[in-house]
C-alpha cells in the first residue's frame, strides 16, 4: 500500500472510531435528558437517586469519550479472541475509574460502559461490513461469552442479584445477544415512530417496553422483588393503556414514578439498554 492510500485508510479508521465514540456519549446524554422517566434522573430531578443529578450524568457521560474511543480503536476490524476480550475489559475498568473520579465515587454509568462498550466493539469489528443491530449484537455477544482472567473478584450489584434471585443480569443480557434491545426496545421505538408519535414519546415507549420485560438488577438491588414486580406491572399497564402518548398511559407512568420513588428504586438497567437502543438506531440510520 502506498503512503497516500495508507493515509486515507488511517483517516477513515480514525473518523469511524471517533464517530462511534461521539455517538456513544451522545446517546448517554440523550437518555439522561429524556423526560419524564419513572424513577430515573431526568430534567425534573433525581428520581429515586438522591446521590445523582442531571449535570452529574452529563459530566460522567463526557468523561467516557476516551474510553469508547479506545474500545472502538482496539476492536476495529478485529476478530473475537480472548486477547480482545481482556483488552476491552481493561479499557472498561479504566473508564470506570475515570467515571468514579468525575462523580466523586457515584456509580453513574458502570452498566452503560459494559453495554455501550460491547456495542461499540461489535460495530467497530464490522467496520466496512453490514452493520445491522442484529449483527452488531451478535458480535458483542460473542465477545461477552469469552473468558476474562483479569475480572475483579468484587461482586457487582448485578452479580449479587444474579446469585440471590437467579436472574441473568447485564452479563447474561450481553451473552444472549441483547434480546431486550433487539427484540423489544428497538422494535417499539420504530413502531411508535410509524404511529406518528413524537420522538420523546417513541423513546419513552421503548423504555417502558424494556421495563415491562427485563429482570432489572438495579430494581432488585434497591427494592428487591417488590420493586421489580411493581415496575413490570406498572410498565405493562402503561402499554395496555396505549403507551405514554395517551392521557391514560401518561397518568399511569406518573403513578409508577411515585411508587418507585417511594421505594427508592429505579430501573437503571433498563435505562442502560435504552441507551443501547438509541446507539444502534443511530448506526442503522447513518450506516457508518
Amino acid at each position: 500500500m502506498c503512503l497516500c492510500q495508507r493515509s486515507k485508510s488511517d483517516s477513515q479508521r480514525s473518523g469511524a472510531v471517533r464517530w462511534l465514540a461521539d455517538t456513544a456519549v451522545h446517546v448517554l446524554v440523550e437518555e439522561a435528558d429524556l423526560t419524564p422517566k419513572p424513577g430515573l434522573v431526568d430534567s425534573r430531578g433525581s428520581g429515586a437517586h438522591a446521590d445523582m443529578n442531571l449535570e452529574m450524568l452529563h459530566r460522567s457521560a463526557h468523561s467516557l469519550h476516551a474510553t469508547f474511543t479506545a474500545i472502538a480503536s482496539r476492536a476495529f476490524e478485529a476478530e473475537e479472541s480472548v486477547s480482545l476480550r481482556e483488552s476491552l475489559s481493561e479499557i472498561g475498568r479504566r473508564g470506570e475509574r475515570i467515571m468514579l473520579q468525575v462523580t466523586g465515587g457515584v456509580n453513574t454509568h458502570r452498566g452503560a460502559i459494559w453495554t455501550l462498550g460491547l456495542l461499540c466493539a461489535g460495530a467497530a469489528m464490522l467496520a466496512g461490513k453490514e452493520q445491522t443491530a442484529e449483527k452488531i449484537c451478535a458480535r458483542a455477544a460473542r465477545i461477552a461469552r469469552l473468558p476474562d482472567s483479569y475480572t475483579s473478584n468484587i461482586q457487582t450489584h448485578g452479580q449479587q442479584a444474579h446469585c440471590q434471585y437467579g436472574v441473568l443480569g447485564a452479563r447474561g443480557e450481553a451473552e444472549g445477544g441483547f434480546r431486550h434491545i433487539v427484540e423489544i426496545g428497538l422494535p417499539m421505538l420504530k413502531k411508535s415512530r410509524l404511529q406518528g408519535l413524537a420522538e420523546e414519546h417513541a423513546r419513552l415507549n421503548a423504555l417502558v417496553a424494556i421495563i415491562a420485560e427485563l429482570n432489572d438488577t438495579c430494581l432488585l438491588h434497591r427494592g428487591g422483588l417488590t420493586a421489580l414486580t411493581l415496575a413490570k406491572r406498572g410498565a405493562l399497564r402503561i402499554l395496555d393503556l396505549g403507551g405514554v402518548a395517551t392521557d391514560e398511559g401518561f397518568c399511569a407512568m406518573e403513578e409508577l414514578e411515585r411508587k418507585l420513588v417511594e421505594l427508592q428504586a429505579s430501573p437503571g438497567g433498563s435505562a442502560d439498554l435504552l441507551a443501547g437502543v438509541l446507539f444502534l438506531d443511530y448506526i442503522e440510520s447513518n450506516l457508518v
